[in-house]
């Protein structure tokens, strides 16, 4: 029997968006701006937050690690898609790629499980108000975001180690803006059916059981609202929840859309405008969405504008 050659992969070459040099610069331009728009906006959600004294609740301190969480997450993979535009493809060592897919699928998993207890705590504040603060008291709230965080570094330690201990060989062109799971397994030779299964398990783990908190979360909300006698008591009531809403069903829907479908036969392209929607898009959008839907946001920001003109 003949045996075949095959050259196993000690590197990596992204070559998203290389088909077309033309849109290079306006491309880089492009993630420049929501780059840039990404860390202003929540570096000014953040501060904000920090500065006024009506937003040191339960929600906006779950708020503020979100916001931390998107400029990391963004960071991972918007500046290397610059370079990437500017040099027409990226090289990326293998412990280079390792790296950025632990730290992408790190931050990324924290935002799930912040997400869902964001909706955990809309449930309190609108169906048990006389309990809430009883219940998302400071330490309850320290444990629940260091239990994200925790979650979010086993979820990236057994989905990266699962991920590389795949036998990556012959081509080792990544038509992605960084190193992935999707375009990874179209690199893979050789038998991966376990490590394929862990990573169905990890997917479970991650992105239903936050969708289930929320989902679970929202429908006790709506019944709670359905209840209330008055249109104008229900519509308040509704207005707290909507921004987290939105975020939530933007991230959620995009991640949804990557992971858990059949990647066999997908179209490159296609992938790459989802993947730069919930890398570099999302980021950029919550901290507006939050403060262009929320009223008590919009009341701290000009309080805090009209500070700065007085002086």
């Amino acid at each position: 029997m003949a045996k075949t050659n095959l050259t196993l992969v000690t590197e990596f070459l992204l070559i998203a968006f290389t088909e077309y040099p033309e849109l290079a610069v306006p491309l880089f331009h492009l993630f420049l701006f929501i780059y840039l728009t990404t860390l202003l906006g929540n570096l000014g959600m953040i501060t904000l937050i920090r500065m006024d004294r009506r937003l040191h609740t339960p929600m906006y301190f779950l708020l503020s690690h979100l916001s931390f969480m998107d400029i990391c997450y963004s960071s991972v993979t918007v500046p290397q898609t610059m370079a990437m535009l500017l040099e027409h493809g990226a090289t990326l060592s293998y412990t280079r790629c390792v790296a950025q897919f632990f730290l992408f699928t790190f931050f990324g998993s924290i935002d799930c499980y912040l997400l869902a207890l964001m909706a955990y705590d809309r449930y309190v504040a609108v169906c048990q108000p006389l309990l809430y603060v009883t219940i998302m008291t400071q330490r309850a709230r320290l444990g629940f975001v260091t239990g994200a965080y925790i979650a979010g570094l086993l979820s990236a330690l057994v989905r990266t180690v699962t991920a590389f201990t795949l036998t990556f060989c012959g081509n080792n062109e990544i038509d992605f803006i960084f190193c992935d799971l999707p375009p990874l397994l179209k690199l893979t030779c050789g038998d991966s059916y376990t490590q394929e299964m862990v990573i169905i398990v990890f997917a479970i783990f991650v992105l239903p059981a936050s969708m289930v908190v929320t989902v679970v979360s929202y429908l006790f909300i709506i019944v709670a609202i359905l209840r209330i006698p008055s249109a104008g008591g229900r519509a308040k009531t509704f207005s707290t929840c909507t921004s987290h809403l939105t975020a939530v069903s933007l991230f959620f829907g995009t991640l949804i859309f990557m992971y858990l479908r059949d990647n066999s036969g997908q179209a490159s392209e296609q992938d790459q405008v989802v993947s730069v929607f919930y890398t570099t898009v999302i980021p950029m959008l919550n901290p507006l969405i939050y403060s262009l839907r929320n009223k008590e946001v919009k009341e701290a920001l000009r309080k805090v504008l009209s500070r700065i003109k007085l002086s």
